[in-house]
């Protein structure tokens, strides 16, 4: 995968933003201002994409059991987020973009009703 489909598919997504809140290099994805998925656009010229997402506990030891390529996140809560290391090929795009999908899904769960309703009317 490379950093355009990453992009494109995060942001064609219902209510998906990108931003740039910490600096000019780490790319963020957000659902109704909230992260999913965050990148280094550095790390991708140097030929070593990766992204953070958002996983569920036991799934992020699974996965990082499981693969070379999936490491605790990088500057992030190593219990609830991964870095999907994208350089190394171990990983099929579908993968990724199911990892991707899952992590959207995640932080939408955690939103209240009220704007799961909103994203929800913004879907159909």
């Amino acid at each position: 995968m490379n950093i355009e489909t990453l992009r494109e598919y995060c942001i064609a997504k219902p209510a998906v933003t990108e931003e740039f809140p910490f600096d000019q290099d780490t790319l963020v994805f957000k659902v109704l201002g909230k992260m999913f998925a965050l990148t280094s656009l550095k790390k991708w010229e140097e030929g070593k994409g990766a992204v953070n997402l958002k996983c569920n506990p036991e799934k992020a030891e699974e996965l990082r059991a499981t693969y070379e390529s999936v490491l605790p996140g990088y500057h992030m809560s190593k219990k609830h987020w991964n870095t999907v290391e994208l350089f190394q090929g171990e990983l099929s795009t579908d993968f990724i973009k199911t990892l991707i999908d899952e992590s959207y899904e995640l932080v939408v769960k955690g939103m209240p009703k009220k704007q799961q309703a909103e994203l929800k009317k913004l879907s159909s």
